[in-house]
């Protein structure tokens, strides 16, 4: 026997808010019974465990033990400027000279996340 990983929970103070801003991140929706006021909404994502975002009283105060992990489609650069563009903020540029590494953002209540090189950035320096 074994469990299988139902979804990712983040404690957040608007948690209808902070799931829009992570739907528009991954292009996923909402789950369609969530809306404005509503303190558990989920990000239903097309595979693998949902993001369920769950509303707390106490705001986030230390960096985060578990942070998620970003791949884009379009470059490591392009999707940095687009997640900036929706309310994100940089944390650390961990981006190597030769293109490696990765950058650390943080989402609009402060939990950091990691944009990873996407699989061109990747291609291009095998080649």
């Amino acid at each position: 026997m074994v469990s299988v990983l139902q979804n990712v929970s983040i404690d957040c103070t608007d948690a209808y808010e902070l799931a829009r801003f992570w739907s528009e991140v991954t292009g996923c929706p909402l789950h369609p019974e969530d809306g404005p006021g509503t303190e558990e909404t989920q990000v239903m994502l097309p595979e693998g465990p949902m993001l369920y975002f769950s509303q707390v009283p106490e705001p986030k105060i230390a960096k985060n033990r578990l942070h998620l992990c970003l791949r884009p489609e379009t470059s490591r650069e392009e999707e940095v400027e687009r997640l900036l563009g929706l309310g994100a903020t940089w944390v650390a540029d961990r981006r190597d000279p030769d293109g490696s590494g990765w950058a650390v953002l943080a989402d609009p209540e402060g939990n950091e996340f990691c944009v990873l090189r996407s699989e061109s950035d990747r291609a291009a320096m095998r080649s």
